[in-house]
């Protein structure tokens, strides 16, 4: 199939961008990459009026990286990121999830800040962003704001971005020094969404864990019991907290049964992990 007619517009500026996505169109994407938008625009399961293309805004593709964060700007591809030594150096989950997206040609013109506001429930970047207590970056007729990840992800493909707003770029928080980080997740193939996906971090006697794809929004919880023997309790905590859907590809019960074991062996590498 081919899209349904649309305009195509490719602002200079992220201020000609939201102004291009005003109330006075039916409805407007903006396209980065595109490697989730189009199929969709081929299949008709989105009928925009006018397309809004950003990779002519200067500045968006910048990686910076210290201590403390990892900033991407909207124009950062995937594979760059988890090719980027200053992101491996920084936020080694990152990189870690983002072997896992799709395929090596789809990370390559797909970007971070793209995955992170389409919202996909099976998405691995989303859970990522939970867990470190990253952050959007948007501007609008408003100005700029950042939305936490915790008020970012309202529910399947649905965000908090407001009307006219454009996402320009993401932060992580900087993994602790000595943590282990740990990315697991199973999948009909590879490449395939994620059925489930556990993101985790170990610090000392601190465990933490995000999940994707077994909720419609990623679900964070502390997973601290695994350390200190009370797993049970903890793993009851994470296959109880999550809502998941039955599908053509997994039941509820075995999306509980994955979460509560993907949770287990992403804590144990990521324990595996830890530095001095």
């Amino acid at each position: 199939m081919k899209p349904a007619p649309f305009e195509y517009h490719r602002p200079a500026t992220v201020a000609e961008a939201s102004e291009m996505l005003s109330d006075d169109v039916i409805e407007a994407k903006v396209i980065a990459g595109g490697q989730s938008l189009m199929p969709a625009l081929n299949m008709r399961l989105l009928t925009p009026s006018r397309l809004v293309d950003i990779n002519r805004i200067a500045g968006l593709d910048a990686i910076s990286a210290d201590s403390s964060e990892v900033s991407l700007g909207a124009l950062v591809r995937q594979r760059t990121a988890e090719r980027s030594g200053a992101v491996a150096g920084a936020c080694p989950l990152l990189g870690q999830a983002l072997a896992h997206v799709a395929h090596s040609p789809i990370r390559t013109r797909g970007t971070v800040v793209g995955s992170l506001v389409h919202a996909d429930p099976a998405a691995e970047l989303p859970a990522v962003l939970l867990l470190l207590g990253g952050s959007v970056t948007v501007s609008g007729p408003d100005g700029e704001r950042s939305i936490g990840a915790d008020d970012l992800f309202l529910g399947a493909f649905e965000t908090s971005l407001r009307p006219r707003e454009v996402a320009v770029g993401a932060t992580f928080r900087a993994t602790p020094a000595g943590s282990g980080t740990a990315f697991v997740e199973m999948a009909r193939r590879q490449g395939d969404f994620a059925i489930c996906a556990v993101a985790a971090i170990v610090n000392g006697p601190e465990a933490r864990v995000a999940l994707a794809g077994v909720d419609a929004r990623p679900r964070a919880f502390d997973v601290s019991g695994l350390l200190d023997g009370d797993a049970h309790a903890a793993l009851d905590a994470v296959a109880e907290g999550i809502e998941p859907e039955a599908d053509i590809h997994a039941s509820v019960a075995y999306r509980r049964h994955l979460a509560r074991e993907l949770t287990k062996l992403a804590v144990a590498q990521a324990a595996a992990a830890e530095g001095p």
